[in-house]
């Protein structure tokens, strides 16, 4: 069985914010499949990414899964020619 590898107490989470096409933001946590909000604003839409990932975290921990280490999380941008 594999070790499980201790975690700091507080974790760093990286998100993607995007505008809806309806209005609003849309964000999500790609260290956390399927982990997606939505908010009017930018500031509204971090606190319910925020709290949608205290509820995938929870949600895992309970399923004795894997809490994803977020330290070596990096993030990038490539432009391309169209």
């Amino acid at each position: 069985m594999a070790k499980r590898k201790k975690l700091p107490g507080v974790l760093d989470f990286k998100v993607l914010i995007e505008p809806d096409e309806t209005g609003g933001y849309v964000v999500s946590c790609p260290s956390l499949s399927g982990c997606f909000s939505q908010g009017d604003t930018i500031e509204e839409a971090l606190e319910n990414i925020k709290e949608a990932i205290e509820l995938c975290l929870e949600d895992m921990k309970e399923h004795g899964e894997l809490i994803p280490d977020t330290a070596h999380v990096l993030i990038g941008s490539v432009t391309v020619t169209v």
